[in-house]
């Protein structure tokens, strides 16, 4: 395992919020499968200086007005939609896999590099208008947040932004989601 570099970082809130997160980052080799790098940031949530900085920036980024609630996006999201709902006083959703929810959902899949994923929120999980952020660990393809934010909006939610702590910026994921906004933390 080897720390991400943090020459020449960016990212939508500065290089100093690049250079944080980036510094937390570690690259796992051959993880989940042979010739993946992982990007670990589990680092990054367990300093506790460190997440409470980056959670203030994202805040700040938005605007703490801006969103009535937080979605989460299963199960690394969840940690940061809980710590982001948390600081500025709103609710917070679970989006979960397929089969995870009590309740009536709807489902959306999205294509995987070898088969297919189905995510699902609550039909009743937002009011008409509600504002909704949505926040993920990391922006690959964008497939994954292309059906969270369809979801949202099925659902009766309006999509407010979509932030990011790490974006994977060689596999396109943030022109996947145009014209939506994308704000990562760090992109490499």
């Amino acid at each position: 395992m080897t720390e991400t570099h943090t020459t020449g970082v960016r990212g939508d809130s500065g290089r100093e919020t690049a250079e944080l997160v980036a510094s937390r980052v570690l690259d796992v080799p051959d993880f989940p499968k042979p010739g993946v790098m992982f990007k670990d940031l589990m680092p990054l949530f367990s300093d506790g200086d460190a997440f409470r900085e980056v959670i203030d920036d994202i805040v700040r980024y938005h605007g703490r007005d801006s969103f009535d609630t937080v979605v989460g996006i299963e199960a690394r999201g969840f940690v940061v939609a809980a710590a982001i709902a948390y600081a500025a006083g709103v609710g917070v959703v679970p989006v979960r896999k397929a089969g995870k929810l009590p309740r009536v959902a709807y489902s959306a899949s999205y294509a995987l590099e070898y088969g297919e994923a189905t995510l699902e929120v609550h039909q009743d999980a937002f009011t008409a208008g509600h504002r909704v952020l949505v926040v993920d660990d990391v922006l690959a393809t964008g497939g994954t947040a292309e059906a969270t934010l369809d979801l949202v909006e099925r659902a009766g939610g309006t999509v407010a932004g979509f932030t990011v702590l790490l974006e994977l910026g060689f596999l396109g994921g943030r022109e996947r989601l145009t014209p939506r906004p994308v704000h990562a933390l760090l992109t490499v």
